[in-house]
């Protein structure tokens, strides 16, 4: 007999094989002879009392021996099959490719960026000198934004039947099985590099193709159909293309626009990263002087209306790092990561503010792109109020709620540096005030988050697309161009890397069920 059953235990007890045994025969009323084995399904933290808890969900074999299940994908080898055109390597580009291997096409990924091993010296040279790769830095290049990113694994999706074959896939090419289990699951930045490279050698040896370095500059449209792209002069052609760009990828939307490709504004975020001590966000949210050994860095997720408009927390790196994310060397943007160990001193997180289209008014004039030029002239704003080069503007979180000029700065795990400047006099009327009393309200929630000790760094502005680029509802394609297939983030239909590569995998498919 099979069955499965709660435990709640301690943070050690949770570690230990042992006692989560002991535990499941208690609860059973059982004898050890009788418990075959145990499978740990999920656990989570219950940080709502002063005594820490871990919920445990196992699945409990009763006087019998559980099914051995290996996960074998049914890559095909694809290459003589129908070429499908992929335009990006972030996380829909790839899990659409090998979802494309497993129904017997050859997927043919562009990407503008360089392969890792190239990509961390660009990276490296970000970080220490603020030199700026347009085409290789932390959005572009193999894998995408996600490839040095906290990887998180935990969406909001609805399409839940798909998370698992993702986060199988991840496992399948080297991800710990942990994340199979953890009811917010992530990898780590410092491991998601390999595991990126197993899934393009996973792709190569099937029969797909990738190029490197190649920016697409134009797309080879006959009629009312798209045949394939170009890049640097070279054509690539295929039975249809997948646009997966990113939001990052300006390029892409002026292109389409250019070509009076249909796109539509919609909703963003923008606004700050704030970062933490850790030992503070640990004493909220545990209650404690000190976080026990066995319990991860404590995180927290935080969300108010403020005068009309969401503001709320984004992106959440416990034990994490702030780094550099412009993609241009005019503007500066910050974005958050953790390593999987997540045991950095710091705690930081996206805090924005949703802008609506109607926020826009004083660039009505470029139309469907009044988002993006909206987010690239507060991007160049910020470099102009920051130091040389990637040192970003900066101000204490009290003294900006407070209105006051930063007379000095604390500790940051911002490698460029960070400089005093008074966010609170320069951010736009609806991100600023906002945010003002957001932070006033989120103190409320968790008593000593408001403090002096915490920075606030501008700006966060990448947390979605200005734009979506819209497609058919059934077969997912562009309803104007035949064969176009927007997909992920940058079409504005994912926000993560388990959603977007779930969309990719979508996208597979209806390539496929089309051509029944």
């Amino acid at each position: 007999m099979r069955q499965e059953i709660n435990l709640v235990l301690s943070p050690k007890e949770a570690t230990e094989e042992e006692s989560i045994r002991n535990a499941a025969l208690k609860a059973l009323h059982i004898s050890n002879e009788e418990l075959t084995a145990i499978k740990v399904v999920r656990k989570s933290i219950d940080a709502r009392n002063r005594r820490i808890k871990m919920n445990v969900r196992i699945e409990a074999f009763i006087n019998e021996k559980p099914l051995q299940h290996e996960f074998n994908p049914a890559f095909k080898n694809c290459s003589n099959g129908k070429r499908i055109i992929i335009v990006g390597s972030g996380p829909a580009g790839l899990f659409a490719a090998l979802r494309l291997i497993e129904l017997g096409y050859k997927p043919i990924i562009l990407e503008r960026g360089k392969k890792i091993k190239e990509r961390k010296r660009d990276i490296a040279l970000l970080n220490r000198e603020s030199i700026v790769d347009e085409d290789s830095n932390y959005a572009f290049g193999e894998g995408g934004a996600g490839t040095f990113s906290d990887g998180k694994l935990y969406t909001r999706s609805t399409k839940r039947g798909s998370v698992r074959s993702i986060l199988d896939l991840l496992i399948f090419h080297g991800a710990d099985a942990t994340i199979g289990i953890d009811a917010h699951p992530h990898i780590g930045t410092n491991k998601l590099p390999r595991i990126i490279q197993q899934i393009r050698e996973t792709i190569l040896h099937y029969g797909g193709e990738f190029y490197f370095e190649q920016r697409v500059d134009d797309f080879i449209i006959k009629g009312k159909e798209i045949r394939g792209v170009k890049s640097q002069g070279i054509s690539f052609e295929g039975e249809a293309v997948i646009l997966a760009t990113g939001h990052s990828a300006r390029n892409i939307y002026e292109l389409l626009h250019q070509k009076d490709i249909l796109m539509e504004a919609k909703a963003f975020a923008m606004g700050v990263r704030i970062e933490h001590p850790q030992e503070i966000i640990d004493s909220i949210q545990y209650h404690c002087t000190i976080r026990d050994s066995y319990l991860p860095a404590a995180s927290y997720s935080l969300v108010r209306q403020v005068e009309g408009r969401g503001v709320y927390s984004f992106c959440m790196c416990p034990g994490g790092f702030i780094v550099p994310a412009a993609t241009s060397p005019d503007e500066i943007v910050v974005n958050g990561m953790s390593p999987s160990m997540r045991n950095s001193k710091y705690a930081n997180s996206g805090m924005v503010v949703q802008i609506n289209i109607e926020d826009l008014h004083e660039y009505k004039e470029y139309g469907v792109m009044a988002g993006l030029k909206y987010q690239q002239h507060l991007e160049q704003m910020t470099f102009r109020n920051g130091g040389q080069g990637q040192v970003a503007p900066a101000q204490r979180m009290e003294d900006f709620v407070r209105g006051r000029v930063s007379n000095s700065l604390p500790d940051t795990s911002y490698h460029p540096g960070i400089i005093s400047s008074p966010l609170h006099m320069w951010l736009p009327e609806h991100i600023g005030p906002r945010l003002q009393e957001g932070f006033k309200a989120f103190d409320k929630k968790m008593r000593g988050y408001l403090t002096n000790e915490a920075v606030i760094l501008g700006i966060e502005s990448r947390t979605s697309s200005p734009l979506r680029i819209p497609r058919d509802k059934e077969n997912l394609q562009h309803p104007q161009i035949h064969n176009l297939y927007p997909a992920g983030e940058g079409a504005g239909y994912a926000g993560g890397i388990i959603s977007a590569a779930i969309d990719g995998q979508r996208i597979a498919e209806a390539i496929a069920k089309r051509a029944l």
